[in-house]
C-alpha cells in the first residue's frame, strides 16, 4: 500500500445532466463550485452509464458490475447487502466509511448500506423539505432544506472523523430529482429570464423506433401540476399528465401563487412548460452548487486539499427538454451521458480533459487501485488511473455496452440494449419485460437503431436500414454480442 493512502469523497446527484455544468459548456446554467473541481483536475467527455436509471447506477457504481450480475436491474430489485462492496473493500483495509444522503437501494436491514462505518440515508427518493432519514437503523426526523442538511450532516461526519486514518465518503444529494423544489435562497433566480430551448426541443422521431413515439415523458403532454407548481386542473389528478387541449384559444393555468397564465397556442404552451421546468430544476442545481462549495472550502481549510480525491457526478443523466422530453432511460446522449470531474492534485494535472471511454462500473476498481488495494477478479470495471497519468492501455475499450431493463414501467420506454463507440451508436429495442421486476408485460415494437455520432451527434437520423451502412451495422452487431459474452448477460432474442 501506498505510504500515504488518499481520502476519498465522492459526491453524487441525481439526475444532474453534464450539459447543465458550465464546465461542459453549458448553454444554460454557471456551476462555479462544481468547475472548481474540474479546473483543479480532469474533466471526462465520455462517461457513460450502463442502466440509465437510479437504482441500477447506483448498483454498479458502489459493487463494480453490471446489473445483471448484482441483480438490480431495475427500480425494485433491491440491493441483497450481504453482497461484496468498495466499501466492504475499503473497511477492512483501514479506511473510515460513511454514505451520508440518497441510498435508494432499499430500505430494512436487508437493503440498509452496508461496508459503512456510518450512514445516514433518505427514505426512497426523500422529499426536498423536512426529510426523515435512517441513521445507523433508526429512523430521524429533520428539518430544513435535504440539500442544507445532507451536507450539514457530511461536515459533521468530516469534523468528528479520526484524523489519523484516511476516509471514503459517499456524499449523496437527492437534488435535481423530480419534483424539483427549489429553497427560498433560489426560489427567484432566473425570474425574467428566458433559458434558451433546446435545439431538439421539437423532434418529430420522424426516423425513429416505434419506443421514441410512445415514451410518456414529453414536457408538451406528460407533466403535471406537481411538476409546473400549478393548481390542480379539474379532471386531473396533481400527478396526472396534462394532455394539450385541442382548442387552445384562452386556455388558462394557475399557478401554486395565484396567478392566472392565458396561452393562444399549444407553442406558447409547450414553451410555457418548458421554462416552468428547466428553471426549478436549476434552481436545485444552484443549491447543489453551493452546498459542494462549502465542502471544498472545508478541504482548503483543514489542509486536506492535496490529499483528497474529490469526485463529482451523477447517477444518470437527464433529457433537460432535449427530443421534447424529461427524465433518462433511453441510450440517447444526453440520458447515456455522466458528468465526472475528479481532483487529486498530487497525480492529477490541473485542467486535464480525457475523451477515453469511462463507465460507472470503473469507479470503484478506480478508488481501490488509488487506495494501493488489490482490485478483486469479480468486478468488471477497469482502474482509470493509468489514463490520468497519460498511460491509457492499448486494450483500453472502444466501446461500450448498454442495457435498460426496466420494460414500460412508468414513462413507457421500451426495454433495449445496444452499443456506442467513438463514432456510432447501436440501439436493440427487444421491448419484452423478461420477467423482470416493476415492468409492464406488454411487448412493444422490437426494432433497431443505428446513429452517426460524427455526422448526426443530435441522434435524429437513424440509418439503420441505409445501404451505405450495412456493412457497418454487422459490425456492431458482431462488437454487441462479443460485449454481451465479455460481461456475461444473456439478451432476449434478436430479431432483424
Amino acid at each position: 500500500m501506498p505510504a500515504k493512502r488518499p481520502n476519498i469523497l465522492f459526491i453524487m446527484t441525481d439526475d444532474h445532466a453534464a450539459h447543465a455544468m458550465s464546465c461542459y459548456g453549458s448553454r444554460i446554467n454557471r456551476t462555479p463550485n462544481l468547475d472548481r473541481i474540474a479546473e483543479g483536475g480532469v474533466r471526462f467527455d465520455n462517461c457513460f452509464c450502463t442502466n440509465s436509471i437510479c437504482e441500477p447506477s447506483r448498483a454498479a457504481i458502489l459493487t463494480g458490475t453490471y446489473n445483471h450480475i448484482n441483480g438490480v436491474t431495475t427500480i425494485g430489485a433491491h440491493i441483497d447487502n450481504t453482497q461484496e462492496n468498495v466499501a466492504k473493500i475499503l473497511q477492512r483495509n483501514g479506511y473510515q466509511t460513511a454514505l451520508i444522503g440518497k441510498w435508494h437501494l432499499g430500505q430494512g436491514p436487508a437493503h440498509w448500506p452496508t461496508g459503512f462505518d456510518h450512514y445516514n440515508i433518505l427514505q426512497g427518493q426523500g422529499p426536498y423539505f423536512d426529510p426523515e432519514m435512517v441513521r445507523d437503523g433508526e429512523k430521524v426526523q429533520y428539518r430544513g432544506y435535504t440539500t442544507d442538511l445532507i451536507t450539514d450532516l457530511s461536515l459533521e461526519w468530516l469534523e468528528n472523523r479520526d484524523p489519523e486514518r484516511p476516509f471514503l465518503l459517499m456524499y449523496h444529494h437527492k437534488a435535481p430529482h423530480r419534483p424539483w423544489e427549489p429553497d427560498e435562497k433560489h426560489a427567484h433566480l432566473y425570474d425574467g429570464i428566458d433559458i434558451p430551448e433546446p435545439a431538439t426541443f421539437h423532434d418529430d422521431y420522424a426516423t425513429r423506433a416505434e419506443a421514441a413515439h410512445v415514451a410518456a415523458m414529453t414536457v408538451e403532454h406528460h407533466m403535471n401540476a406537481v411538476d409546473l407548481k400549478i393548481r390542480p386542473v379539474e379532471g386531473f389528478k396533481p400527478t396526472e399528465g396534462l394532455p394539450v387541449p385541442e382548442d387552445i384559444g384562452n386556455y388558462s393555468l394557475t399557478t401554486r401563487d395565484g396567478e392566472t397564465v392565458t396561452f393562444q397556442s399549444k407553442a406558447e404552451l409547450k414553451s410555457w412548460k418548458y421554462q416552468r421546468y428547466i428553471k426549478d430544476y436549476l434552481r436545485c442545481v444552484a443549491a447543489v452548487d453551493d452546498n459542494v462549495g462549502r465542502v471544498l472550502d472545508w478541504l482548503d481549510a483543514q489542509g486536506l486539499a492535496d490529499d483528497t480525491i474529490v469526485i463529482y457526478t451523477s447517477d444518470q443523466g437527464f433529457f433537460l427538454g432535449d427530443h421534447g422530453w424529461y427524465d433518462k432511460r433511453f441510450m440517447y446522449e444526453e440520458s447515456l451521458r455522466m458528468p465526472f470531474v475528479m481532483r487529486y492534485p498530487r497525480e492529477i494535472p490541473a485542467g486535464t480533459v480525457t475523451g477515453d471511454m469511462m463507465l460507472n462500473v470503473d469507479f470503484a476498481p478506480t478508488w481501490l487501485d488509488y487506495a494501493g488495494i488489490d482490485i478483486p477478479g469479480y468486478m468488471q470495471g477497469r482502474s482509470f488511473r493509468p489514463n490520468l497519468r497519460g498511460e491509457t492501455p492499448a486494450d483500453w475499450r472502444q466501446g461500450m455496452y448498454y442495457r435498460y431493463w426496466m420494460h414500460r414501467s412508468h414513462h413507457n420506454v421500451y426495454a433495449h440494449y445496444g452499443i456506442r463507440t467513438h463514432r456510432h451508436k447501436l440501439i436493440y429495442y427487444y421491448a419484452e419485460a423478461c420477467g423482470q421486476p416493476n415492468t409492464i408485460d406488454v411487448p412493444g415494437k422490437q426494432e433497431w437503431e443505428l446513429f452517426d455520432l460524427e455526422k448526426d451527434p443530435r441522434e435524429l437520423n437513424n440509418v439503420y436500414r441505409d445501404p451505405a451502412y450495412a456493412a457497418i451495422a454487422r459490425e456492431l452487431k458482431d462488437e454487441l454480442h462479443r460485449l454481451q459474452a465479455e460481461v456475461q448477460d444473456q439478451p432476449c432474442a434478436e430479431v432483424d
